[in-house]
């Protein structure tokens, strides 16, 4: 049997409302796209019979999600990325305290002490990785995790996690201006500061003499050190000048990097490396040093900060500017600051770049640059790229004079 059962009004009222609802959503959705016989495309409509010039184009309500060329840093926002000084400092963690307390088991009054030692602190290690490049990512101060405290039942404390501090490739850890370690070498660690010893619980004082003892030690507190940790690029050759002599023009002609480029003195902030690439898959890493003045051994200029990172460097290039009255002269003050930085740091193998010899003034004094120096003067132009080949050809024979010299000793990689 079937009965028959009546809707109520106040449901069908509501179901008339949602549908009704629904169909001015939809009309409204149609209308955005501006079709004819929607309710809301009447209204555009002119009583002329006409239709406005109106756009219903999506990009008048949002921005364009085109792909737009992406803008080169400039070099001071660079320079905010890259840092080559730190000082820090590191605490280790503290040990934890030892545990007091003694057995306690129905049937066995006398159980003993069985309180547990407490565990050791955090030590905190300086590790190598290439894949740094900068010194930014370290914080002044680090503070390693203190040991967890002993238990009953002859419970350990947990000991404090090991902290590992990441710095780049060729980062010299000193204390007190003395270097402690040089990290050269790619996974290669130094432990900075011990974690404090963790305590000893009354179960470690158990004797013959003495079957109950109340004794329990706290945990020892880490070490403590200050370090200065400083920042010295690897690389095998160095590009040494005063400021606009064109190192950096150079350094885009011969190898991979793009340092930024300008018409002013001190355009470089902080060096850059470029690759060098050859046939045979070898690879030579040059590194264009920021420019030095008169007087930056005594820290004028970008001063000292920036002349430690050409004691990484086994060879040199220095890059005259031949549009100067006399050129010869910037290679001897070059020289001079170097030696007073690091005695015999200009002794080094080289070889002179004559830069900007796409301009007739430089042609002029080519000649007379060669009649005042000994060394190999090879004539360029970094915006041209002039006799760039002779160049790359001199730079590689002087990173296979350094392979044959160093003997044994690993060479840099890349």
């Amino acid at each position: 049997m079937f009965t028959v059962v009546k809707t109520p009004r106040w449901f069908l009222l509501e179901t008339s409302l949602v549908r009704s609802f629904g169909q001015e959503v939809k009309n409204n959705i149609w209308s955005s796209f501006g079709l004819r016989g929607s309710p809301v495309s009447a209204v555009w409509r002119c009583t002329g019979g006409g239709v406005r010039d109106v756009s219903t184009s999506t990009q008048l309500y949002g921005k364009s999600r085109g792909n737009p060329k992406k803008k080169e840093a400039s070099e001071k926002k660079l320079s905010r990325h890259f840092v080559d000084y730190r000082r820090v400092k590191l605490v280790a963690g503290s040990g934890g305290k030892g545990a007091c307390s003694f057995h306690s088991e129905p049937r066995k009054e006398w159980g003993g002490p069985d309180g547990g030692n407490g565990g050791d602190g955090g030590s905190i290690i300086i590790k190598a990785d290439r894949f740094e490049k900068s010194l930014a990512q370290v914080v002044p101060v680090y503070r390693g995790e203190d040991g967890q405290s002993g238990g009953s039942k002859n419970c350990y404390g947990r000991n404090g996690r090991i902290t590992y501090i990441s710095v780049p490739l060729g980062t010299v850890v000193k204390e007190m201006g003395e270097t402690v370690v040089d990290l050269a070498e790619h996974g290669q660690e130094y432990l900075a500061v011990f974690g404090g010893a963790g305590g000893k619980g009354n179960r470690f004082f158990l004797s013959n003499e003495n079957r109950a003892p109340v004794t329990a030690t706290q945990g020892m507190s880490g070490q403590e050190r200050v370090l200065q940790l400083e920042l010295r690029t690897m690389a095998h050759a160095g590009l040494v000048g005063f400021p606009n002599a064109g190192k950096s023009s150079l350094l885009r002609a011969i190898s991979n990097a793009r340092p930024a480029v300008a018409a002013y003195p001190f355009t470089t902030l902080n060096p850059h490396v470029g690759i060098v690439e050859y046939r045979d898959h070898e690879q030579v890493a040059v590194a264009d040093i920021p420019g030095i003045i008169q007087g930056a051994h005594q820290n004028r200029g970008l001063g000292i900060s920036f002349l430690r990172h050409i004691e990484r460097c086994r060879f040199l290039l220095f890059v005259l500017d031949l549009l100067v009255p006399e050129p010869w002269t910037q290679l001897k003050h070059l020289c001079y600051e170097l030696d007073q930085y690091e005695p015999g740091l200009s002794q080094r193998p080289q070889v002179i770049v004559a830069n900007k010899m796409d301009l007739p003034e430089a042609r002029e004094k080519l000649e007379t640059l060669k009649s005042h120096v000994s060394q190999r003067v090879i004539p360029v132009s970094a915006l041209t790229g002039e006799n760039t080949e002779e160049l790359i050809l001199h730079l590689r024979e002087l990173y296979d004079g350094y392979l044959q010299g160093c003997g044994e000793e690993k060479p840099i990689r890349w």
